[in-house]
């Protein structure tokens, strides 16, 4: 029930934002600065890509180390090794919730 909970939340939330957005008056692109816009899936693109470039910097440090490259320490495998496995362990959480809030709005009746 409490996921339930959470979801509304979110919901609520993202009623507001979408409210707010359509209240505020709209620029003319020639009279501001260039604004590039960026949706969800470029965010989403962007989040793995990052994910991978730790993951791949900690196989290079670790590949470098088991060559005896003195440059490398064992301490700094170790660390990029935890930070890749916490940004991959952060992104399927992040993957599960954005599962269980598409099920839950499918779930709704309208």
């Amino acid at each position: 029930m409490a996921d339930s909970m959470s979801v509304d939340q979110v919901l609520s939330q993202i009623r507001a934002i979408r409210q707010e957005a359509s209240q505020r008056p709209q620029i003319d692109g020639a009279a501001g600065p260039a604004v590039e816009k960026s949706g969800f899936g470029d965010l989403l693109a962007k989040s793995v890509q990052s994910v991978s470039e730790v993951q791949k910097n900690a196989a290079q440090l670790a590949e470098s180390f088991e060559r005896g490259d003195t440059n490398v320490s064992l301490a700094e495998v170790m660390v990029a090794s935890q930070k890749a496995d916490v940004s991959f362990t952060a992104m399927v959480e992040v993957r599960n919730k954005m599962i269980d809030a598409y099920q839950e709005v499918m779930r709704m009746s309208v």
